[in-house]
């Protein structure tokens, strides 16, 4: 007897097949250097087993609230919920292939209007509402680890829900991991914007001697 795969059997199998920590993630610490054109700021980071973290060793409250902000970006999606927690409201349907093979994902139920696209048991494209903006995700490089995989490039910018023309210019991040012990760490961020000028601006920030905790 054929078993039918569903767009939710699709999707399901991509968002579990991304690289999480487990519960047995000790926290670890870290010396954060961001470089943004000429400034240049180095502070201490510990992001801890709940994955709660703190900065310190900074003066300069504009890189402190950035550091911040990276991880908080990167730790949010080092969280493991299961799919039922995150998408158990939602239903989900089958799109369109495009030239890339890369099955477009449909999303009704509590989430409706959202959609994605899947290929090789990964997310490669997101399309999501934000409050008053869509945000378009592009996954353009990533790593496949034994425990799932990790965006290693990828592309974001938001559109008007109304016209869905872009409302912003184009960000683009470049990430760089290393496994310390057990587990997969950020060791770089490239994080590249174009403004709709098409003036590019780039920021760095390097993580090194990442230590994890006992």
């Amino acid at each position: 007897m054929t078993q039918t795969i569903t767009a939710q059997d699709v999707f399901r199998s991509a968002y579990e097949n991304r690289y999480t920590w487990d519960k047995n993630f000790p926290g670890y610490k870290a010396t954060v250097t961001m470089k943004s054109g000429d400034e240049q700021h180095t502070a201490q980071v510990t992001v801890k087993s709940d994955l709660s973290f703190e900065v310190s060793d900074i003066e300069d409250k504009e890189a402190k609230k950035s550091i911040q902000g990276q991880l908080w970006e990167m730790t949010i999606h080092r969280v493991k919920h299961s799919f039922e927690e995150t998408h158990g409201k939602n239903t989900f349907s089958f799109g369109d292939k495009d030239e890339t093979g890369a099955v477009e994902i449909l999303v009704g139920g509590a989430s409706a209007g959202n959609s994605y696209k899947v290929k090789d048991d990964t997310v490669s494209f997101v399309n999501r509402r934000i409050r008053d903006k869509v945000v378009n995700i592009n996954t353009l490089k990533t790593l496949m680890t034994e425990s799932g995989y990790l965006s290693e490039k990828y592309e974001s910018f938001y559109l008007n829900p109304e016209t869905k023309e872009r409302a912003t210019g184009v960000t683009t991040f470049e990430d760089k991991f290393e496994k310390i012990g057990n587990y997969y760490l950020l060791v770089n961020r490239e994080i590249q914007t174009t403004d709709n000028d098409g003036q590019p601006q780039t920021i760095e920030f390097n993580f090194s001697d990442l230590q994890l905790f006992e």
